[in-house]
Formats: structure tokens, sequence, C-alpha cells
């Protein structure tokens, strides 16, 4: 093949559809490559790195300081502020988010789900976006839209993220808190495969503890 015919032929193969398809193909596997996000929003950080997701004991804080408790967290819909301390005595499932974070976006159908399967029992649900309020309104209320989502839905003060994150800024993350106050489980990240059901498990230890 002369080389000419050579370059017609690799321009002919890298057809406008190919192209497209091509690059649909490899944002898919970036996006599923990746666990996690940092969150520049509580804690500048200088990159963003994949974490491979985590759950454990959150084994340096066991439980949110009272005026953290009592601190008004912005709501997505209405004018009644988020306060944690209006949720005492309940199973309490936190997530910490952004509009912009892959990962958070691939375990927020499987958290309407969680929602759906647990409300019932008491569980309650909420989910605090790491982002300035003000600047991201319009995108939260899209994800909300977008994704169906019925659970609680804010914006964490930078105070509240701060706390949780314990310096850990990547995102997103989940804590699972006990009736009595108590934090049960911390995970870190999100595995499509795996944290579903380790998240389940997780609420039904919850449950059947005497808080």
């Amino acid at each position: 093949m002369t080389e000419r015919k050579k370059v017609l032929s690799e321009v002919k193969f890298w057809t406008p559809l190919r192209l497209a398809s091509t690059i649909v193909i490899l944002g898919l596997l970036a996006a599923f490559g990746v666990s996690s996000c940092n969150s520049n929003d509580p804690e500048p950080v200088s990159s963003s790195t994949a974490t491979k997701p985590t759950a454990r004991v959150n084994a340096g804080l066991t439980s949110l300081p009272r005026e953290l408790l009592n601190a008004e967290n912005k709501a997505a819909s209405g004018t009644t502020p988020i306060k944690l301390s209006d949720y005492s005595g309940k199973v309490l499932f936190i997530n910490l988010w952004a509009t912009w974070c892959g990962p958070c976006r691939l375990e927020t159908p499987e958290l309407v789900k969680l929602h759906k399967e647990f409300q019932s029992r008491g569980v309650e649900m909420i989910g605090l976006s790491t982002e300035d309020p003000d600047a991201s309104e319009q995108s939260v209320m899209r994800f909300v839209r977008e994704y169906e989502v019925d659970y609680q839905i804010g914006w964490a003060t930078r105070e509240l993220a701060q706390t949780l994150m314990q310096g850990r800024t990547s995102i997103p993350q989940s804590f699972i808190i006990a009736r009595d106050g108590r934090i049960l489980r911390r995970f870190i990240g999100f595995n499509p495969e795996t944290t579903p059901d380790q998240l389940k498990q997780a609420l039904e230890q919850a449950l059947v503890e005497k808080g």
C-alpha cells in the first residue's frame, strides 16, 4: 500500500461517528475507574486523585459535637434549614457529595434505592453537598431532578464537612449514625460492585442496635 493510500485509509477509518464513540467509551472507562474525588470545598488540595473505597469504624471521631448537631445547614428545598439534632433518636445516614463528582453520580441511584427500602424502617437519609451553596444552587437542583432524589438534600457547613472528613477530602463519604449519636461506620469512595451491599449491611446492623 502506498503512503497516500495508507493515509486515506486511516482518515476513512476515523469517521466522526467512530471518533465520537471512542471518546464516549474512554469517558465511561475513566468514570468507572475512579472511585472517589477530592473535594476542594472543605479543604483545598493541589490535585484530584483516585483512592480505593474503604469502609471502617470512624476511629478518630466517635460522635459530633453539640454545636455541629445544632448548626443550620442550608436545605435545597424549603426554607427550614437542616439540623442534625432534629434526627436525634433515629438511625441517620449522612452522605457528603458534589454535583461535579463522577463517583457521587454513580452512587446516587443506589442511595435512592436504599432510601426507598429503609425509610419505612426509620432510617433518615441526608445528602449534603460540599459545594458553595450560592454558586451551586442551580446545579444541585438539576441534580435532584435528574436523579429523582427523594431524600433530604442540602449543603454542609464548612465546619461540619471538615469535622466529618477529618482531613480525608475524598468524596463521596457516607456516615451511619446510631440512635444515640455514635458514628458507627464511615465509607469513603464508591465501588458499584461492593459498596451498595456494604451500606445495606451497615444499616441493618444500625437498626438492631439499642441506642
